[in-house]
């Protein structure tokens, strides 16, 4: 059984997801890769005592990377879109 911190990995702070959150009560995380959308929701749900309306995943690719000529690859990795039920709230300190 995989704990509730390996599955959310923390919150995504960029620009267009904190507009989201203040406009459309949506909240962007980054997760595991191998998460599912059920384990994703349950997790939330218990950190942070909201009810969840619905989740988005998103998997990304890793960018190539290159230092002299060393070639390598950032990591693939997954980000959930939250939608909350109206009137609930997370705050992120």
């Amino acid at each position: 059984m995989k704990s509730i911190y390996e599955i959310i990995k923390g919150p995504l702070i960029t620009e267009k997801s904190t507009d989201l959150g203040e406009k459309q009560n949506k909240y962007v995380f980054k997760v595991g890769c191998n998460a599912n959308k059920i384990e994703i929701r349950n997790a939330i749900e218990k950190i942070f005592n909201v009810k969840i309306e619905k989740v988005n995943t998103v998997k990304l690719q890793g960018k190539k990377k290159r230092v002299r000529l060393v070639e390598g690859k950032t990591p693939d990795w997954k980000k959930a879109v939250i939608t909350l039920k109206e009137g609930n709230k997370i705050e992120f300190i």
